[in-house]
This record gives C-alpha cells, sequence and structure tokens, in this order.
C-alpha cells in the first residue's frame, strides 16, 4: 500500500525537533575542569588530528582527562570531523591549548556533524526500512517516532553525541537481513559493533545468537550450501574487522592490548567517573 504522507516531511519535521534541542544549554557548560560531553567529543578530534592511534598515555593524550575509550571506528570518525574542523579554525582542536575550548561557532559545527551523521545513518536506514516494506500509513508513525526518539535526541543532539551512526548501522543491518542480504548484513552490524561496543547487546540476541547463524541453514538446504553461507558471513566479519583494526595489528608495544583494556575493563577506565558514572 502506497504511504501518502511523504516521509519526506515526516523526515524534515524530526530534523526541526532535534535542532530545537541542540539550542538549549548542555551539561558542563562553563564548569571546568571536564566541560562535560561537548569537551569530551571537541577533544577526541584534537588528539585524534594529530595521530590517529590514542588508546594509551602519552605526553600528547592524558587519559584521564577525556580518554578515548570507544571501538577504533570512532577514533576514525573523531579524525575525520577533527580534519574537517581543522581546516575551519585551527583553534577549535589545536593540541595542548584548546582544553576547554567553548565558543558558538564550533558548537554550531559539532551540531550540524552530528546531524549528518544521523541523516547519513539513522534516518537514512529508518527512512529505507518503512518505504521499502511498503507499509501502510498508520506506521508514518512508527518513522517519526523512531526518528525523533526522545532518548536518542537528547544524548546525541543535547550532549553531542553519535550513537545515531552505531545504531543506524545496526539498523542497515536489519535491512539487509530482511532482503537476505547476509553478508551485507554482516558487514553493517561488524562496523556498528566497531563504532560503540553497547552493539553487543544486540550481537547476542539477533546475530551471533540467532539469526545469521540460522539463515546459514534454510530449510531444505544441503550441507555444502549451508557451509558456503556460513564461510561467506564469517569471511565478510573478519574482513570488516581487520579493516578496521589494521593500524592496530601493525603497530607494536602491545597496543591491541591496551586498546581492549581501555574498551571492557572499567577499573583501567575509572569505574566511578565523576562525569559519565555508570554502573
Amino acid at each position: 500500500m502506497e504511504v501518502p504522507y511523504k516521509l519526506e516531511v515526516i523526515a524534515l519535521t524530526t530534523i526541526i525537533i532535534k535542532l530545537g534541542v541542540s539550542v538549549f544549554p548542555y551539561s558542563g557548560k562553563n564548569q571546568p575542569p571536564k566541560f562535560g560531553d561537548y569537551e569530551a567529543q571537541r577533544h577526541w578530534m584534537e588528539i585524534t588530528d594529530i595521530h590517529l592511534i590514542r588508546y594509551r598515555n602519552t605526553t600528547d593524550n592524558d587519559l584521564l582527562n577525556w580518554g578515548l575509550d570507544y571501538p577504533p571506528l570512532t577514533a576514525y570518525q573523531s579524525y575525520l570531523t577533527g580534519s574537517v574542523a581543522m581546516k575551519i579554525n585551527q583553534d577549535y582542536v589545536k593540541l595542548h591549548v584548546s582544553q576547554g575550548f567553548e565558543n558558538f561557532d564550533h558548537q554550531y559545527f559539532m551540531r550540524m556533524s552530528v546531524l549528518v551523521s544521523d541523516c547519513i545513518f539513522f534516518v537514512s536506514a529508518l527512512y529505507f526500512n518503512i518505504r521499502s516494506l511498503k507499509m501502510s500509513n498508520k506506521y508514518k508513525w512508527v518513522f517519526f517516532a523512531l526518528s525523533s526518539h526522545s532518548g536518542l535526541t537528547l544524548i546525541d543532539y543535547g550532549h553531542f553525541q553519535y550513537n545515531c551512526v552505531s545504531l543506524g548501522l545496526t539498523l542497515w543491518a536489519i535491512n539487509f537481513v530482511s532482503q537476505g542480504k547476509n553478508v551485507l548484513a554482516a558487514i553493517a552490524f561488524s562496523a556498528a559493533l566497531n563504532f560503540k561496543q553497547m552493539e553487543l547487546y544486540h550481537a547476542i540476541l539477533l546475530f551471533a545468537g540467532f539469526y545469521l547463524l540460522a539463515s546459514c541453514q534454510p530449510k531444505g538446504s544441503s550441507l555444502p550450501s549451508q557451509l558456503k553461507n556460513l564461510v561467506q558471513i564469517g569471511a565478510a566479519t573478519v574482513a570488516t574487522f581487520t579493516i578496521i583494526w589494521y593500524l592496530f595489528l601493525q603497530i607494536h608495544d602491545w597496543l591491541l592490548q591496551q586498546v581492549i583494556v581501555r574498551l571492557f575493563i572499567p577499573f583501567q577506565r575509572g569505574i566511578f567517573e565523576d562525569y559519565v558514572s555508570n554502573f
């Protein structure tokens, strides 16, 4: 059934709502020495702009000051966004001297980087899902509710986060699953895992535990066909992880171990951090 209400109009409405949230103050504003999530994201762009690999203590990277603690794809994203910021104004992410930098123009830049990421990954995945399934008119409200989800909007637009990227990649994986494109689904979800480790929650139930493994043995298929599906999914997953982790696999001095510790061992990160404490 055709969707009589233009999803493009609904998408634009949700963007306006999100931009409305972004005009309000954020936690940590004008509050040294941490300055809140704005400073965290800005600082990651600062340290990755000089050297992409920033998971260990160095003279340029104090892990106690908003140390990078997400998987490598987040580091790449910070690097790319920071490179653009550097071209606009070097003061935005200048190493050592930009700590605590608070500027309206840069905040606007950061808000827009969230908006662009949201549209590219999350909103586009929702849009494709609704259009491809040719849902009835009532499902336009599903699109509106999910694309303007209050939790995601407040966190990403209110606190300069990029959860829309990992969630968008996961939703793209689900879209590929619905089309039977399991290799593309494995690539998309592997990328989501390498952006934020919280996607492990989805991995346990949806992908590693159930669907992708079950898809390797469709009803009536032969053993060679099942093995072929399993090998294809496994190869796509391994290849995606290898490409994303390539820099870390090439460098010695226990860097890979340091990254793993930084991502998953809370005692090393500071389990009682006063700025993002979460049990």
